[in-house]
């Protein structure tokens, strides 16, 4: 890859983030299409978001992903927030036109995708999402949009829950302090269990949002958004008692492709992008 004058720069924006698959899909993905870009890792620190937004306009950027922590705290420097962006209330990209940076969340439809090709049906089942940042927002967004009426948010702080039931009026969402006993009862009865924090994100391997003596319905299904490592704590624990699993990996793959199709304009080469992500962890 020659980087010039005129290369069309993009990144991701968050903290931490050295464990980043995205860099080298993206650029893959360039290569392949023969596009001149550049995706680099922008690692920016809680407090300084707002200075960060403002030199992405400032330096030329084409465009940018963002990730914990800053999916919500970013939309207030934004110029312009996208449909799916406003009803999930977080943006995980940011395209930059005409000197305005607009907001999207590709992370709806890359979960609901990734469903899809498990052939995974949430219509009528009953949803737990753990924990309530960003991407538990997009989750929610884009189960709405596949006739999920009923969810439960658990959380460390009840009050980040309750902001569920605020922002999406048109649903029923149950609120629930996690970890408490409340929470064993209703973890224990879900169809789906879908894990949206960093607990068991490298390199904290061994951490897992579940005790190792739950319980769960025996048809459950239970997803991690974490795709370093492919198989998490959580994944490991639930595969070993029979359960139906799905990691991160295949949502990352779609929502980087409907990214990659917002800045450039450009059907997303995904076989490839498929690739290059399943060629990044260790081999065993």
């Amino acid at each position: 890859m020659m980087i010039s004058g005129t290369t069309q720069k993009v990144g991701i924006i968050g903290w931490p983030v050295g464990h980043s698959f995205s860099p080298a899909i993206h650029n893959a993905a360039f290569v392949h299409c023969k596009l001149d870009y550049v995706y680099v890792p922008l690692p920016v620190e809680p407090g300084q978001l707002a200075q960060a937004v403002n030199g992405l306009r400032a330096l030329g950027f084409t465009g940018a992903n963002v990730t914990i922590p800053h999916k919500v705290a970013i939309m207030k420097y934004l110029d312009e927030i996208d449909e799916t962006a406003h009803l999930a209330g977080a943006v995980n990209t940011i395209a930059i036109r005409q000197s305005k940076l607009i907001g999207y969340n590709t992370d709806a439809n890359g979960f609901m995708t990734a469903l899809k090709q498990r052939q995974f049906n949430v219509r009528d089942k009953r949803v737990l999402v753990i924990g309530a940042g960003g991407a538990a927002r997009g989750i929610l967004a884009g189960m709405a949009s596949a006739g999920v009426e009923n969810f439960f948010v658990a959380a460390r702080h009840i009050e980040q829950a309750r902001q569920f039931i605020h922002l999406f009026p048109q649903l029923s969402v149950q609120p629930v302090l996690w970890p408490s006993s409340e929470f064993q009862q209703i973890v224990s009865n879900m169809d789906f269990i879908i894990h949206a924090t960093p607990i068991g994100m490298y390199p904290h391997l061994a951490e897992t949002p579940l005790p190792m003596t739950t319980k769960l319905k025996q048809s459950a299904v239970v997803c991690d958004l974490i795709y370093n490592p492919v198989m998490t704590q959580l994944l490991i624990q639930a595969n070993a008692e029979g359960h139906s699993v799905m990691g991160g990996l295949s949502m990352l793959v779609e929502q980087a492709a409907l990214a990659f199709e917002c800045w450039t304009g450009q059907v997303a080469p995904r076989v490839v992008m498929k690739q290059v992500a399943g060629s990044l962890f260790p081999k065993k």
